[in-house]
């Protein structure tokens, strides 16, 4: 049984000289052709994460201070149709690339999630995917607005990154074995339609939610020979899954159900509807628990490179193993991309672990201890 605190789910260190750590910084940018390198990407010292609003209500969020405009050239857009959104009506900055503490400030905004759990999400994506030197994470692909490389195997790749936090298996989105994992797929959104209209009279709830997530498992075993699906990915793919129920329904109805011309709005054009209302409360991953009992499903993955060789891999985490089982598996991820950080780095990851943890405990609250691979500074 998944435990309630998943269906909820959903620090000040000492600062060290930027100039003693990172002596050749600006020349780094210089090499790299950046503008006043001096001055446009200096390290960055990470604020605490902000804390929830005093307002946590439904209110208009498709107003005249957020206005939809198209995208620019050098603008980036990823996999998450609700961050594509959110940028492109300036919740964050409009080139889709931010602080985590801005998204964090955006997706409670503009989408109303909870905070624990918006700090649980946009860390470990920063963590996995963003540049921890100057603070900040692309909502798509690779770019040079987040500043220079970080030191490998570290990549600062931005969301679009393929088994981090994105995976396969996505319901609007292809696998990345076949080449574009980001972009809008009209052929899979077709299918996101035809479940809404055989098992939804219309609409996406939570009922298609699970089908369709069921589905899209069955699609990839059998076209994917790479197909991965375990640890994170497990878990954010059911997280994927009730998305749009909880975070694309105005918030003025109560019946929890999505239209598909909201749908397309949302996936596809990454605009609000018209008078878009947010969710009512804060929300994290109401109805996972619900479809996942739709069609239990084990991790695991295709090997040997074939389709249709799906193998359970018994050490995943699932939704009843502890918490620790996830988490080390997240420490071990961030261990691979940082083995020997130094200075500024070794500084901005040791904080940013703290606040991915801050909330992780609180999303999964079953007493899994904090650990320090970094130490505590």
């Amino acid at each position: 049984m998944i435990s309630r605190p998943f269906v909820h789910l959903t620090t000040l260190l000492f600062l060290l000289s930027s100039s003693l750590a990172f002596p050749n910084y600006a020349d780094v940018l210089k090499r790299q052709g950046v503008e006043d390198a001096s001055s446009s990407f200096r390290p960055v010292d990470p604020p605490l994460p902000p804390g929830p609003p005093e307002f946590t209500g439904a209110k208009l969020v498709n107003d005249p201070a957020h206005p939809w405009e198209p995208l620019r050239d050098g603008d980036v857009r990823g996999p998450c149709p609700g961050m594509n959104t959110l940028a492109s009506h300036g919740y964050i900055s409009r080139d889709g690339v931010a602080s985590p503490s801005d998204m964090v400030t955006a997706v409670q905004e503009g989408l109303n999630m909870e905070n624990k759990f918006a700090i649980f999400v946009t860390y470990l994506n920063h963590l996995m995917n963003g540049n921890l030197v100057t603070d900040l994470l692309s909502i798509g692909g690779k770019t040079t607005k987040t500043g220079p490389d970080p030191p490998a195997p570290a990549h600062a790749g931005g969301l679009s990154v393929h088994g981090t936090f994105e995976g396969d298996a996505g319901m609007t989105r292809g696998d990345a074995f076949f080449g574009d994992n980001h972009s809008f797929n009209q052929t899979l959104f077709d299918k996101f339609i035809d479940f809404s209209n055989r098992f939804g009279d219309g609409f996406y709830n939570l009922t298609v939610a699970g089908e369709l997530r069921f589905q899209r498992l069955q699609d990839s075993i059998a076209t994917n020979p790479e197909f991965s699906f375990k640890n994170v990915r497990f878990i954010t793919a059911y997280g994927e899954s009730v998305f749009p129920v909880n975070f694309f329904v105005d918030g003025r109805q109560t019946d929890k159900k999505l239209d598909m011309e909201s749908a397309r709005l949302f996936f596809s054009d990454m605009k609000f509807p018209p008078d878009f209302f947010r969710a009512p409360m804060p929300m994290s991953n109401e109805g996972l628990s619900e479809i996942f009992q739709m069609h239990p499903f084990l991790p695991g993955g295709n090997v040997d490179g074939k389709v249709d060789n799906f193998v359970v891999d018994p050490a995943s985490a699932t939704f009843d193993t502890p918490s620790c089982v996830l988490y080390e598996d997240i420490l071990n991820t961030v261990k691979g991309l940082y083995p020997n950080p130094t200075g500024v780095l070794e500084r901005n990851l040791i904080k940013n672990l703290r606040f991915f943890y801050d909330g992780f405990s609180a999303v999964f609250s079953d007493g899994c201890a904090e650990q320090f691979p970094y130490g505590q500074q």
